[in-house]
This record gives structure tokens, C-alpha cells and sequence, in this order.
């Protein structure tokens, strides 16, 4: 029995990209809460995507060091599953937010040039042990400013006993997403410029070709 890659599709702005997302089978739709992103979303302009979304499609929110009050607004508005925490939030600071807003967390982990599988593991289990709340290590390519920068970062500082639960993420394209499932088993992994035509605007084809890229490898 092959292994399943779940596949999260982030960034979406629009609604025939949500429509586009969900036939086409993504695990998780990630919408970008932060208001410098060129894909930033206020939670009243998410509020409409969320209503295309069927049972069973993860719903997940990426916050850039809010407050509690940010990501209660944005719950309010639009029922997010899980919360994605991609700036520099502390242990403390990510599971009093959880806890407040009754959510499950991601950390994301921005990958430097000079860090070792060791440093890996070391920040996973702060955040593990910081909150029974902590739904994962989401792995990102170190940049200066938040978000996504579109580039890979070198897959080999990942260790084994990682990859299997932890979420890739950084310059995924439908080039290489078969290569970083074959190599890495993932348990998921994340994109969101790769299936771009434009910032903030999703391709259909690109989405569809990232996706079965994937799958792919799933079936080797």
C-alpha cells in the first residue's frame, strides 16, 4: 500500500481558486492572514471563500506574530481549523493562543543556511512540549522578511525521524514536488508561488500538475 502525501494549496484569494482546489483534491486550503502578503486576505474577504469548502478540507490560517484579538477576528468571520504560525512566536505565546481560540497549531520553521538536523529537532519539541494543541513543524527557506520566499532550501537538514510528520514547504513547483516526496516522505507538503500565474492568483493547470506530481511519487 503506497503512502498518502497530503497536499496543502496556500494563498488563495479567490473564489474559482478555492473551487479549482477542491476538485481537484487538495487536503488543505491555507489562506494568508497577514496584511503585507500580496495574498493577504481581511477576515471579511475570507469569510465568502470559506462557504465553498465541503467537510473534511482542512481550513488553515497563516498569522505573521498576531495578537489574540487578530486571529479571534478572523475566527469569527470565517472557521479556520487550524491556526499556522509563520513569524517569530514563542512556544508560550503560540499555546496561549491556541488555547484561547480552542485551535489546533502549526509552527513554521524557516530554514538558515547554517542550521543542523539537530536544530530541527531541538525547535519541534520546544513547541511539542509547549502545548498538547501543536498539530505539526511546517518547513520553510529562511528569508529576512516573513512569508514564503519561493526558493528551495537544502532538503538534507531534514532528519528521518522528522520528515515523516512534518509539513515541506519552499519553492515546491510541479518540477521538483515528485523529487522532495521520493526523497523526503513527507507527511505533507505546502505551495503556494509555485501554482501561480500572477501573486495571489492560482493556475488551474498549474495546480492541477503540482498535485499529481505528487501523487506521482505517492505511487512509486
Amino acid at each position: 500500500m503506497s503512502a498518502r502525501t497530503r497536499i496543502k494549496l496556500c494563498g488563495l484569494t479567490r473564489p474559482e481558486d478555492v473551487a479549482a482546489a477542491v476538485e481537484l483534491g487538495a487536503d488543505a486550503i491555507g489562506l494568508v492572514f497577514y496584511p503585507p502578503s500580496p495574498r493577504y486576505l481581511s477576515p471579511q474577504q475570507a469569510a465568502p471563500l470559506f462557504e465553498q469548502i465541503p467537510a473534511f478540507i482542512c481550513t488553515v490560517g497563516l498569522f505573521v506574530n498576531p495578537t489574540l484579538a487578530e486571529v479571534q477576528a478572523c475566527i469569527d468571520a470565517a472557521p479556520i481549523s487550524i491556526l499556522q504560525f509563520h513569524g517569530d512566536e514563542t512556544p508560550a505565546q503560540c499555546a496561549a493562543i491556541a488555547q484561547q481560540v480552542r485551535r489546533p497549531f502549526l509552527r513554521a520553521l524557516r530554514i538558515r543556511p547554517e542550521m543542523k538536523s539537530s536544530d530541527l529537532l531541538e525547535f519541534e519539541n520546544a513547541y511539542r512540549t509547549s502545548s498538547p494543541l501543536f498539530a505539526g513543524l511546517l518547513l520553510d527557506t529562511w528569508s529576512d522578511a516573513y512569508g514564503g520566499t519561493g526558493k528551495v532550501f537544502d532538503w538534507s537538514l531534514i532528519p528521518a525521524e522528522l520528515a515523516h510528520r512534518a509539513v515541506l514547504s519552499g519553492g515546491l513547483n510541479a518540477q521538483n514536488a515528485t523529487g522532495a516526496v521520493r526523497q523526503l516522505r513527507p507527511h505533507a507538503v505546502d505551495v503556494s508561488s509555485g501554482i501561480e500565474s500572477a501573486k495571489g492568483v492560482k493556475d488551474v493547470a498549474l495546480m492541477r500538475a503540482f498535485i499529481a506530481a505528487v501523487r506521482s511519487a505517492d505511487h512509486e
